[in-house]
């Protein structure tokens, strides 16, 4: 009796081992395993899985938080792949993260990505009805924003393309010829005045300053022969007095004359392209003063026969000597 009994106590042993090992595999795939985890749903309808196998790595900036748990086409949708990830419990998920696929380009394997932008909201804790875990939203990954950008350049690009197609139409090519042809004449139109303005502006520029030295050289002159008249009528000192006024008056003449001069040139520089015709007419009664005043002075060179007249023995207008 006694070894039936040893026997019968060895397998009581046996099997409370197996069921304390069973115990402790059922605790550690549950309780003890979820203690250091935090499980989340999340729910791909945009994105290709292709390369994402169970346990593939779960990422946040680089780093692994965690792995695939399993995944499964829905039942209510087969457009949808529902992925449960576990996440370590200090992986700071909160309601503004999603979940974008990822791939390395050199083996094809894919991984999920979790992408918070900005300023981290309040963790992600809600269980929506239906689902076992809180749902992680899906975003959109680098690769599908591309592709959109690009789908959108090329239709954008077709469409400007075909726009383009009816504006360079036959009809249109020939307006648009001759309109460039039109703007090309009025530009060498334009040059030709152009040249013709600057030439005009230089010689009125020359003008301009040949009066102002023909007015100094005649103040000059004047003003010597009111210093030689001065001095003859000094010796005629009934008419002294007279002389002298109108030889004041001359100078005074003579010193508007040189500041209407310089005031006409100034003026003709500034408005150079507006006043040429102007500025010919007005060089033309300058002149015209200038050569009555040459005259006057040429009188005054003898202040006694301008102021007592001319002497018997000079001759007149049309007198030969006999």
């Amino acid at each position: 009796m006694e070894p039936e009994g040893r026997y019968t106590l060895v397998g009581a042993i046996v099997l409370a081992l197996i069921a304390a090992v069973a115990a402790a595999y059922l605790w550690l795939a549950a309780g003890g395993a979820a203690a250091g985890y935090r499980f989340y749903a999340i729910h791909f309808e945009n994105q290709s899985l292709d390369g994402l196998q169970l346990g593939s790595d779960v990422n946040m900036r680089g780093v692994k938080v965690g792995r695939v748990q399993e995944y499964s086409i829905s039942r209510d949708n087969i457009n949808r792949v529902e992925v449960t990830i576990r996440v370590d419990r200090e992986t700071p998920v909160s309601d503004n993260t999603s979940a974008v696929i990822a791939r390395n380009l050199v083996t094809g394997l894919a991984r999920i990505d979790l992408v918070t932008p900005g300023t981290p909201g309040p963790e992600l804790v809600q269980v929506h009805e239906g689902e076992r875990y809180p749902l992680i939203p899906e975003g959109t990954s680098d690769l599908e924003q591309i592709a959109g950008a690009l789908s959108r350049l090329a239709l954008t690009s077709e469409s400007a393309m075909a726009g383009v197609g009816q504006l360079l139409n036959a009809e249109n090519r020939k307006t648009l010829i001759g309109a460039v042809a039109a703007v090309r004449d009025l530009a060498a139109g334009l040059d030709r005045r152009l040249d013709r303005i600057d030439v005009a502006a230089v010689g009125i520029g020359d003008t301009a300053l040949a009066m102002q030295r023909s007015s100094h050289e005649i103040a000059a002159s004047i003003g010597q022969l009111a210093q030689q008249g001065s001095a003859a009528l000094r010796d005629i000192e009934p008419l002294g007095r007279q002389a002298q006024a109108a030889l004041g008056d001359l100078s005074a003449a003579a010193r508007a004359l040189e500041r209407d001069s310089a005031a006409i040139a100034r003026r003709l520089e500034s408005t150079a392209d507006a006043g040429a015709l102007e500025l010919r007419a007005t060089a033309r009664e300058l002149r015209q003063g200038a050569e009555q005043l040459s005259r006057a002075a040429e009188r005054l060179r003898d202040p006694r026969a301008a102021l007592l007249g001319p002497s018997p023995a000079q001759l007149g207008p049309g007198e030969t000597p006999p």
